[in-house]
């Protein structure tokens, strides 16, 4: 079997934790047509800050795919490469939880953290350095650090990422493949009489589960299931009307564990999303959503050893959630 393309080595070095931002030059006849120069395409485009990109463009902070710095005489060439460091938003929000987090492991090959609420795990959006994997790289010393899976920013718990990127494919594959399992925790109101929940405890939900560009909330739609969760009420606090599940999904589709919850009629407590949303609203740390991944387990695809991971958080909305968990463990249960 041939090998597959040879994926691009950026010419730049992760700097204060930030990858290169990578900019392919449009190929069509109207842009060839209309650049000379890469510099006077950089410029055009980004007319709003071209005070700043001069700057970078004299410093030497833009090269070519190849490494070449670029200057206002190099030309503009289809489909060629440029790489040069964005700067970080002037405006963006503050992250306090960031200094909750706390690191379960660490080997040469993985990083296991506890990530708190209210925290992004890698730069989008408004959230770029105050984020879990551009902290790291600064505060460890670990420019190649990428993570192996993801962990939506309200959510809290176990996240693994990979410190070197020859390992990087095996553990992104395994998540990949389904072959982690992953536990939850969460909190929601008790489910009413007659629910599937109401009786034995437990329930799987399977649904077809869409994520539309554009639009925030993902949405389940009519058609085949790509969507499967496992849930369980494990405890019951009825003079609140609360119940402490545990969720266990086979799939890891966007919002899929918020978005089950609520087709049961059980939405997590404090989710912005469902039952209403409310995209606009602004972070109350004391009230964050009241989910956390747990637990993971899996057979290390390198040593073939079992491992596992646990959060030492607990949900603050349930009774005695306050303080440490029950610990992370590496190893068989």
């Amino acid at each position: 079997m041939p090998p597959g393309p040879r994926k691009h080595v950026p010419p730049l070095p992760v700097r204060d934790g930030l990858n290169p931002t990578r900019l392919v030059l449009p190929h069509d006849a109207a842009s060839v047509g209309r650049y000379a120069t890469a510099a006077q395409y950089l410029l055009e485009r980004f007319a709003h800050d071209a005070d700043r990109l001069r700057e970078k463009l004299a410093a030497g902070e833009v090269v070519t795919g190849g490494g070449a710095v670029v200057d206002h005489g190099t030309p503009y060439e289809p489909r060629g490469f440029l790489y040069l460091y964005r700067d970080p938003p002037a405006d963006e929000p503050e992250a306090p939880a960031l200094e909750e987090l706390e690191v379960l492991h660490r080997d040469d090959d993985l990083l296991v953290v506890d990530k708190p609420h209210l925290v992004a795990t890698m730069p989008r959006g408004r959230w770029v350095t105050r984020t879990v994997l551009v902290h790291l790289r600064a505060t460890l010393d670990l420019p190649e650090l990428v993570p192996a899976h993801r962990l939506d920013r309200p959510t809290a718990g176990v996240l693994v990422l990979t410190v070197r990127p020859e390992v990087r494919g095996a553990y992104q594959t395994a998540f990949q493949e389904r072959a982690v399992r992953k536990v939850y925790e969460a909190v929601a109101p008790l489910p009413a009489a007659g629910s599937p929940l109401d009786g034995e405890g437990t329930t799987t939900v399977r649904s077809r589960i869409v994520k539309h560009r554009g639009v925030v909330r993902a949405q389940e739609e009519p058609g085949e299931p790509n969507a499967e969760s496992r849930v369980t009420l494990v405890a019951r606090d009825g003079a609140r009307g609360l119940g402490l599940y545990r969720l266990e999904p086979r799939t890891g589709k966007t919002h899929q564990l918020r978005l089950h919850m609520a087709s049961l009629g059980l939405p997590l407590l404090h989710d912005p999303f469902w039952p209403v949303l409310r995209e606009d609203a602004p972070d109350d740390p004391d009230r964050p959503l009241q989910l956390l991944a747990r637990s993971l387990a899996f057979v290390d695809p390198l040593s073939g050893a079992p491992r596992e991971f646990r959060s030492r958080r607990r949900l603050a909305a349930w009774p005695g959630g306050e303080g440490a968990g029950d610990g992370g463990v590496d190893g068989p249960r």
